[in-house]
Parts: structure tokens; sequence; C-alpha cells
């Protein structure tokens, strides 16, 4: 029955019977019809049909931005929301410290870099690590070539200050054991590279062999094992299997796997060291391809009040970082930036608890509900961390609204064209139309973002789901993405 039906209906209960009956229905009539309207549409009702998942697995709240909540089931209830969570902390972070804050890694030394005739630096080389979540190898480079410039060769020893953060490193295997995937990496002060190396493996088609290749290559690290040749047409990415071997002169790794040499060259990405150890053996292989000389080694301490800096590197914008932590969903970039906020905020020594009451600060001076939030690390990577559909759905019109908006969504995947779901909804009505983010562990899954409706319309999405099997929920996500496309 409609409204306008109602109408009918209310003027003859009034002759009939009593006013307050009629608006006693009235109100029924009005109940039901916003209980209806925030229901799935019959055409998303199939496809949740066909999950097989309990409603009470889902959280789930749609609505046009400036209009009507269209959907919402269970929006208040707390769920792990996976890698979803990084869009609280690239939010926070970009609201928080702004979209053009960058970090500083400086070089230091007393008396301003002076140096004797042979090129030796009087006393230590002190590095002020400033936690930035993308310093390249390359980055490193450039920086020493810039003391070698200033005719500094020889060093006695170097020191190395990270007390910008507090005790943050983390066992990478203690999250699901796999410790040496760089989705695990440890946050650290003074990262470079995301802390992992590169494996490549060339295919010697003559020999029917693959060849090792470690970059960088820093002392210490060796790979041994073989990878089988297949000589079957490429079937996809090959599957290489890697096992860290650490002894007290080096770390072995100890590779296994077949590959199809029609694929050709491929690369892995692995963490082989803690990154401290990674760290000080790529300083010292850069700085020998310099010509620098390390007497003493490399070791951790403070800069003293005294020291001059003699080099610096300022790294990308934060609006750019945030692209990286979004669109490819990277752990360790998405933990350093809710550390930086902390240290920001509150001064140096931050640690995950902090970055996340720095995160919690700024969302609530914002009015984001928050309530039932907990975000532990500020990746997702967790199983304790939790949101609401509400809460972020709360956060993400406040995003819209912001005039950081622009910045924000242009971190984020864009559907069928590039990062995490540059597979999903390709040559469909929703590629290009919504920029999202996904999580996925275990048991949740979850996508949150923005779309763009034929109509010009603009819809948030917030989906979470923690069931243990939670991975039936995608082709419903898919759905209900293409079917707001539509809209």
């Amino acid at each position: 029955m409609s409204l306008l039906a109602s109408r009918g209906c209310l003027g003859r209960l009034v002759r009939g019977k009593s006013l307050v009956a009629g608006l006693a229905l009235v109100g029924s009539l009005v109940v039901a019809n916003m209980a209806t309207a925030q229901a799935l549409p019959p055409e998303l009702a199939a496809a949740w049909r066909a999950s097989k998942l309990p409603e009470s697995s889902m959280s789930l709240v749609v609505q046009e931005i400036g209009g009507a909540r269209l959907v919402s089931i269970n929006p208040s209830v707390p769920r792990n929301p996976a890698s979803v969570m990084k869009m609280v902390s690239t939010w926070a972070g970009l609201s928080g410290l702004g979209p053009e804050y960058t970090w500083r890694t400086t070089l230091l030394a007393r008396g301003g870099g002076k140096v004797d005739d042979q090129g030796t630096l009087s006393g230590p080389l002190y590095i002020k690590a400033a936690g930035d979540p993308y310093l390249t190898v390359k980055d490193l480079w450039n920086m020493l070539r810039e003391l070698r410039l200033r005719g500094i060769k020889n060093l006695t020893e170097v020191v190395v200050d990270r007390s910008i953060f507090g005790q943050v490193a983390i066992d990478p295997g203690a999250f699901d054991g796999a410790a040496d995937r760089p989705y695990n990496a440890s946050p650290d002060a003074m990262m470079v590279g995301l802390g992992a190396v590169r494996l490549i493996f060339q295919p010697n088609s003559l020999s029917k062999k693959w060849v090792a290749i470690v970059d960088p290559p820093v002392p210490g690290l060796r790979v041994q094992g073989d990878i089988t040749w297949s000589p079957a047409v490429c079937p996809g990415s090959p599957s290489v299997t890697t096992q860290i071997i650490p002894s007290e002169r080096e770390v072995v790794v100890n590779v296994s796997g077949t590959a199809a040499g029609s694929c050709g060259e491929f690369s892995v990405y692995r963490l082989a060291q803690s990154q401290t150890d990674y760290f000080q053996a790529l300083f010292q292989m850069l700085w020998k391809e310099q010509g620098g000389t390390l007497a003493k080694g490399i070791s951790a301490g403070r800069v003293p009040a005294d020291a001059e800096a003699i080099v610096w590197h300022h790294s990308d914008s934060l609006a750019n970082i945030i692209r990286q932590i979004n669109k490819q969903s990277n752990n360790v970039m998405a933990r350093s930036l809710m550390l930086t906020l902390a240290a920001e905020r509150t001064g140096p020594g931050a640690t995950s608890q902090s970055g996340a009451n720095a995160a919690l600060a700024v969302l609530q001076r914002q009015n984001v509900n928050t309530q039932g939030w907990v975000i532990d690390n500020g990746a997702g990577l967790s199983r304790e961390a939790r949101l609401t559909a509400d809460g972020l759905a709360s956060m993400l019109d406040t995003a819209w609204r912001s005039p950081l908006m622009p910045e924000f969504i242009s971190s984020l995947a864009i559907s069928g064209v590039d990062g995490t779901v540059r597979r999903r909804m390709r040559n469909s009505e929703a590629q290009g139309m919504a920029h999202l983010k996904t999580g996925t562990l275990r048991d949740a899954r979850a996508l949150a973002g923005y779309v763009l409706g034929a109509s010009g319309k603009r819809y948030i999405l917030v989906s979470i789901v923690n069931d243990e099997r939670s991975v039936a929920v995608r082709p419903f996500d898919d759905a209900l993405v293409k079917w707001l496309a539509s809209q």
C-alpha cells in the first residue's frame, strides 16, 4: 500500500472510528515503507541469496550523497573491515597532516661536515630517520652521492636515530606465519624500499634453467635451490616457494617451484632480513659503491643537539603517498602513516596505540561516529580491528564534503581500471564508475567507496561481511556496484 492510498484509509477510519486509530495506522505504514526502503531491491536480494551467507554476517550501508539512505542492514554492528581500514588511516592522515605534508630524512654531523685532507668526516655521521613510508633505494643512493660531492669519503661510524617512533617492530610471521611476505613487513622509522628484496628469475632457454638475481645485491644474502623449467605454454604467474634460512654469517633464500620458460623473466619480492639488518647491509653496499669507507659500522642512537644538517631528502607529498597505500593496499605504508600522525600530534615515540588514538581524535572532531571502532595498526592486517558500516559511511560523507575530497578519492582504486579492483567489473556498466577500497582476510571481506550513477548522482557504499565463507560475497558486491552505476 502506498502512502497516498493510506490517506483514503485514514479518512474512512476517522469517520468510522477515531482519529487516534487512524494516526496509528499511518504511523505503522510509514514505518513499513521506511523498512522497505532500507532493504535490498529484488535484483540484489537474488544476488545475496546466491551467496548463501547469513544476513547476520553482513553490515551494509548504501546512501545517495546529499540524499536518502537506500539500504541499511546491521549498520551499527562492529566488524573486521580487513584492508578497508586503510580508508580510515589515509583520511585521518590526509585531514590531520595536510596533502602537502612530506617526510624529511636528514644526514647530519657535528661541525657541519668537516673533513680532513683524506676526506674523513670529523666524528660520526648521524641519520635522523623520519618514518618515510616510501624511501627508495634510489633515494638513499642519491643522499650518499650528495655526501661524496661534499668531499666526504671516509666515515668512522654511522648513528641512526629512529626516535620519532617508539618500539614498533613486529614479528612478520606472527599474523599468519608468512614471515617472508612483504605484506607482513614490520614498520620502521628508517625503512628503505619497504624492507623487501626483489628476486629476479631470468630464463636461459639453452640450458632450460632459471637464473636467480638478488636486487639489490646486498652482502650476506644468497639464493639457493632451483625453479623447475616447464616447456608448457605460459599458464599465468609462476608458482614459486621461498624459505628464509638465517645463519651467523649469511641469510639464504631457498627457492623451489615450477615456471614455464615461455612466461619469460619474472620477479617476486620477499622479506629476507629485519628492517634494521636490511638497512645496514644496504647502506654499506651503497656507500662502498660510491667509493666510501666505513670503519666502525652502524649503530642506534640519538642525534646530538649541536649536529648540523649536511644532506636531506624530502619524500613525495602525502596526497601522492596515500594513492600508493589505497590503490595497492600497502600495509606497512599505512602503519607508517598512522605512526607519523601520532608523532606529529603528540611528539616522538609514536606507537600503534598512539597512532590509533590520534586518528580517532581527528575523526571525532569531524563528528564521525566512531562508536565500536578498534583501529589497531591502521592497516587492517589484524584480527581485532573493528569498524561499523554506519560510522564508515559517515566518514566517507565527511570526506566528500571536505576541500580535500579530490585528493582522498583519487587515492582509491577505480573499478575495472587500476589498483586492487583492476580485474573486477571490467567490460560492464560499472567500469570506471567507482572509486573503491577492498578488504580481504581469511574470515572477512569488505568493499567501500563511491559510485557514480548513470543519472549523475553519487552514492556511498560500505559492505562488510565476517564469516568463514566470506569469500562468497564477492559476486554480490560486484552486483551492488553495477546496480548503483546503473541508477
